[in-house]
């Protein structure tokens, strides 16, 4: 299945929802979960305690979802989808304010500059309230032996999608995969920095941010400039 603006797909569940009713039930469970990781341990997690959390038998957890393990994937690829519309729904905002067709400048990317900056202040952001956030991010707790899926890429590939008009096209081959290597770089290194920021502070420490802005504008000017 697709997410919400194409490209990234979300983990298969046992049943996907037709009706709106079991759609808002599918929602009540993953609100739940993410509930309960603010409070217990990923290890403390279970689907019973997730179906009384969300007051639904546990027969409506089962029905979407064969264990805890998948929940929290899927709870993490919404995280993902909700990540890219909070980025989405700013720079369009922005956009608005400013009257800006969303391309980059004629001296080579101011668009994407303010894009980085909105992208590490929405996850700060999500960091710093969204429920069960702070374990889940896009990824599972947990090491698996085998992920099928790395979250940075999933985030990387996702980000490179949704900022392709601030970004600029008609680049070659050779370009784009260049492209896409430096987004990748650019999100483990961010992902690195930031957990450093918020182990410094648990509101995420202004230095250590300010200096990853500066440090992700500086590294991508090389491929995006």
């Amino acid at each position: 299945m697709i997410g919400q603006d194409g490209g990234v797909p979300i983990p298969p569940l046992r049943r996907h929802p037709v009706q709106r009713r079991s759609a808002e039930r599918l929602g009540r469970i993953l609100d739940a979960c993410a509930e309960l990781l603010d409070e217990i341990s990923y290890e403390e997690l279970s689907t019973r305690a997730v179906a009384e959390r969300a007051n639904v038998p546990i027969g409506s957890v089962y029905r979407f979802f064969s264990n805890k393990r998948a929940m929290a994937e899927a709870l993490a690829h919404r995280n993902l989808d909700e990540y890219a519309a909070r980025i989405t729904r700013r720079l369009e905002a922005s956009d608005a304010a400013s009257g800006s067709d969303s391309a980059p400048g004629p001296d080579g990317g101011g668009g994407w500059r303010e894009a980085m900056d909105v992208v590490v202040d929405e996850y700060l952001a999500m960091k710093r309230g969204a429920p069960g956030f702070a374990l889940i991010e896009f990824g599972h707790p947990v090491p698996a032996t085998a992920p099928p899926e790395q979250p940075n890429h999933l985030v990387a590939d996702r980000l490179r999608t949704l900022l392709a008009d601030r970004l600029g096209t008609g680049r070659d081959e050779a370009t784009e995969e260049r492209l896409r290597v430096a987004f990748l770089l650019a999100v483990e290194t961010a992902d690195a920095l930031l957990r450093l920021a918020f182990r410094v502070d648990p509101e995420g420490d202004p230095a250590i941010v300010a200096e990853t802005k500066e440090l992700l504008r500086a590294y991508l000017a090389r491929v995006l400039d």
